[in-house]
């Protein structure tokens, strides 16, 4: 038995797989006619077979696509209307130093399961100070501040898994 896999020109047809016994007679232009016919009628499987061939063709469905809707525009007025001042809400994380996770991992606030947290909320650090543990595969990586200055945020809680440039504490300079 001969077992051949092809890809179609169409990037929709992901997969085709052409089992043959030994004599049996199947080109791949053939492959591609059946595979753009496939494909025109709209089938995300296709499979044929019989006694010295099969042939099956699988399509991969369509990934959504991800709209948002258009911002409305506000009507014009022609009346002057009075202006209040607006109450414009600060960031509370504004102006503070990210320090990240340099790796996926699960992250730790302290060095073991009964020991203080390195840091908390207001502690003075240094750039050398460590300030969790991010464990990746079994590997217990420190992670420091690499700034100096006052912890204002803690942004994960401990235990929890973390991706690379996730953002794990908020200092201020």
């Amino acid at each position: 038995m001969i077992d051949n896999t092809a890809r179609a020109k169409d990037d929709n047809v992901v997969e085709t797989n052409v089992s043959k016994t030994e004599g049996a007679s199947f080109n791949m232009n053939e492959l591609q006619a059946l595979a753009e016919l496939v494909n025109e009628h709209g089938f995300t499987d296709f499979e044929f077979e019989n006694e010295n061939i099969r042939v099956r063709l699988s399509k991969m469905a369509a990934a959504p696509v991800l709209q948002s809707a258009p911002a409305a525009v506000p009507a014009v007025s022609s009346a002057p209307a009075e202006s209040a001042p607006a109450e414009v809400q600060a960031d509370p994380d504004a102006g503070l130093h990210k320090i990240t996770s340099p790796i996926v991992g699960t992250f730790y606030r302290s060095p073991g399961p009964e020991k203080d947290a390195y840091v908390s909320e207001g502690s003075n650090v240094s750039a050398e100070t460590t300030v969790c543990i991010v464990e990746a595969m079994k590997l217990m990586n420190e992670i420091q501040a690499e700034v100096s200055g006052e912890i204002i945020r803690i942004y994960v809680e401990n235990g929890q898994p973390v991706e690379f440039g996730q953002a794990l504490f908020g200092v201020r300079k």
